[in-house]
């Protein structure tokens, strides 16, 4: 199965970069390379380094970017700052993050991302390590009720989690066809109705088989780190608890002083280190959305760093 995935708000991504043909630059996410090769199309004596740790991604991305200033990493994009250094680099000009699921990811039953088909329960991205299944058969009510509502947002994750734990006595649940029906017997008919009720589950569950949040706050220090004064970092959430710890993070790098107002002077010479390219998130226009459905809870957040 070709690896195949639409570049979310990819104009929008480009123009935010600013892109310098002689800059390095980073895609975090690369997976079908479709950002990749619109950076890498813009330098000349620049670099592109392209990361993804789906060995999948990395084939596709590779064959994508052969012939350009560029090199295709296996890697988490948390590990930013070790893969930047191993190739010779101290300093980047940019960096993208388009973060969730790819197309091809959903799309391919076999990795079990979809509740859509029915499949082994995985999940991984790098196909490695704790999958869906050890979750779902392995975790606690507890453990299980607390990422359902953390990560999934969940109103309904104690019915759901008190299901899984009571269905799984009998015999281990293996697909995404069984857990999606324990879901949907979990919560009201009215809810079943209203939209799809596995979807936040889904999600939660793939949030913490691949550690998505621990990675996005290390990555975002890690990256902005890195960049180059008047260097850019660009981010593509796609729901509500990304989107809300991208924009936190940004606001504490734009901080200036954090003296209590009572002082007359500011002691703690704290300066802001960078600033907001946009104040409020960039969404997909209504033609894109229109073209590709998936990219309807895009937000796009940039930030350029003044300082060190």
């Amino acid at each position: 199965m070709e690896f195949l995935h639409l570049p979310v708000l990819l104009d929008e991504c480009i123009e935010g970069l600013a892109i310098k043909p002689s800059g390095i630059y980073v895609d975090g996410t690369a997976g079908g390379g479709g950002h990749s090769v619109e950076i890498a199309g813009r330098l000349d004596t620049g670099f592109l380094i392209a990361i993804d740790r789906d060995p999948d991604a990395v084939k596709a991305a590779g064959e994508r970017l052969y012939g350009y200033n560029a090199r295709v990493v296996e890697s988490n994009y948390s590990e930013v700052k070790r893969v930047v250094a191993e190739l010779g680099y101290d300093r980047i000009d940019g960096m993208l993050l388009d973060l969730g699921v790819s197309s091809w990811q959903l799309d391919n039953r076999e990795r079990g991302f979809s509740y859509h088909d029915d499949a082994p329960l995985d999940m991984r991205m790098s196909r490695e390590g704790v999958s869906a299944r050890d979750i779902v058969n392995g975790y606690s009510y507890e453990d299980l009720s607390r990422i359902l509502f953390e990560y999934g947002e969940e109103k309904y994750a104690k019915s759901i989690a008190s299901n899984i734990v009571k269905l799984r006595e009998s015999e281990p649940i293996e697909s995404t066809a069984e857990l999606a029906e324990i879901i949907k017997m979990s919560v009201p008919q009215k809810a079943r109705r209203e939209k799809n009720p596995c979807r936040k589950t889904f999600q939660a569950i793939r949030i913490e088989v691949n550690n998505e949040l621990g990675s996005l706050s290390e990555g975002l220090d890690s990256a902005f780190d890195l960049l180059k004064t008047g260097g850019r970092l660009a981010v593509i959430t796609f729901h509500s608890l990304e989107d809300r710890l991208v924009k936190q993070r940004f606001a504490s790098f734009c901080q200036g002083c954090t003296c209590p107002p009572e002082f007359p002077v500011c002691v703690c010479g704290k300066k802001p280190r960078g600033k907001l390219i946009n104040k409020k998130p960039i969404e997909p226009s209504e033609e894109e959305q229109r073209i590709n459905p998936r990219s309807r809870s895009a937000k796009l957040r940039i930030i350029e760093k003044i300082r060190d």
